[in-house]
């Protein structure tokens, strides 16, 4: 499930952020912990191996740490991971904008479908069904949830989103690549249709409909390019390469050894390597990457693509059922009488009665 907290941060207060730090869920603990646990136990290994050496031995793996640790200086760990993981989120956030949603073509059906009769309804209900049909053969391809959730076709059949005689028309279709996009060519055949019979009234009102249904094909057809297309692996494969090894010079360098000459202050031991943990916690970006480079899986912040499926489903049925032809009768508003509309304040909102308003930043001069 999506974690949402944008009500404990609607307003700034002195333990805003704070309050965050003490949610498991999606945090930062929950990522890292097996990786942090890892790497304090591979330190606390080699911390006594370094110790009991004597000698040569001693020397030259201090001569080892001091390399490691001039090394880390070298590898520019914040870079890669800041570029890489704005990559990620421009693509996370384009993927969540491609996901089709019926509202703008329920708009356009509903003021370009004309018909009160059942037919026109059927027409109305129909187009809406193709699309959800669409979306949901998009999503079935690229998310685990609803592959989960609808197996197989006769599943969708039993959902209701496809009917039985149209579950056999579109298994007839063999093509050796996604067919998601055969529900959206049956609804621009349905509103070609529509305009000859009379139900769209001229092809002026007949563009935009096909317009937001191409784009609508468009946003199921960039769900599987996405899906595709990823992100280089030669990429993800430099950044994760660079942050293991950042933090395997960090084993050896960042531990506490005795100085080579005599008479050379010793570095004081303080047994937890305390700035190397707060470092550890820049790879939380590296298992930010990894979480959502494909957000249609079931980690705790994907995509919630089930739900996405049953609140389209509602949202189309109740504008078809109940929306569809049933208008409110056209009345005279609160406001038809009076020069200036002021709408009432609370109490708790009096006091934004009393703020000037904005007129320019000039007219203060």
């Amino acid at each position: 499930m999506t974690i949402s907290y944008m009500m404990k941060v609607t307003n700034s207060h002195f333990r805003g952020f704070s309050e965050l730090l003490f949610h498991w869920r999606d945090s930062i603990y929950k990522l890292l912990f097996k990786d942090l646990v890892v790497f304090v136990v591979l330190y606390a290994v080699l911390s006594p191996a370094a110790a009991d050496r004597g000698g040569e031995q001693k020397r030259l793996y201090t001569k080892v740490a001091q390399y490691c640790n001039c090394s880390t200086d070298l590898i520019s760990m914040l870079f890669v991971l800041g570029f890489y993981v704005t990559l990620i989120m421009n693509q996370w956030w384009a993927q969540y904008t491609s996901i089709p949603l019926p509202d703008q073509l329920m708009c356009v059906i509903s003021s370009n479908i004309h018909g009160k009769d059942e037919k026109g309804w059927i027409l109305w209900c129909t187009l809406i069904h193709y699309a959800n049909l669409s979306s949901v053969l998009i999503l079935h391809s690229v998310s685990t949830r609803v592959l989960k959730h609808f197996p197989t076709m006769d599943r969708m059949v039993e959902a209701g989103f496809v009917m039985q005689d149209e579950c056999k028309k579109f298994e007839s279709l063999h093509s050796d690549f996604n067919k998601y996009w055969i529900p959206c060519v049956w609804c621009t055949n349905l509103a070609a249709q529509a305009r000859q019979d009379g139900r769209i009234r001229d092809d002026m009102a007949l563009c935009p409909l096909t317009d937001e249904l191409n784009l609508y094909q468009a946003k199921c057809s960039m769900l599987f390019h996405y899906g595709w297309i990823s992100i280089p692996l030669v990429y993800t494969q430099v950044v994760a390469i660079t942050i293991y090894s950042f933090f395997a010079f960090c084993l050896i360098g960042r531990q506490f050894l005795e100085p080579l000459e005599p008479g050379q202050e010793e570095d004081l031991d303080m047994y937890i390597l305390l700035p190397t943990l707060l470092w550890f916690f820049y790879t939380g970006w590296l298992k930010v990457a990894e979480q959502i480079i494909n957000p249609f899986g079931e980690d705790d912040n994907d995509f919630e693509t089930n739900k996405l499926i049953d609140g389209n489903l509602q949202v189309s049925l109740l504008s078809a059922d109940d929306v569809y032809q049933n208008l409110c009768p056209t009345v005279k508003d609160k406001y038809w009488t009076k020069p200036m509309a002021q709408p009432p304040y609370t109490m708790a909102t009096a006091a934004e009665t009393l703020k000037p308003s904005f007129l320019g930043s000039t007219f203060g001069m």
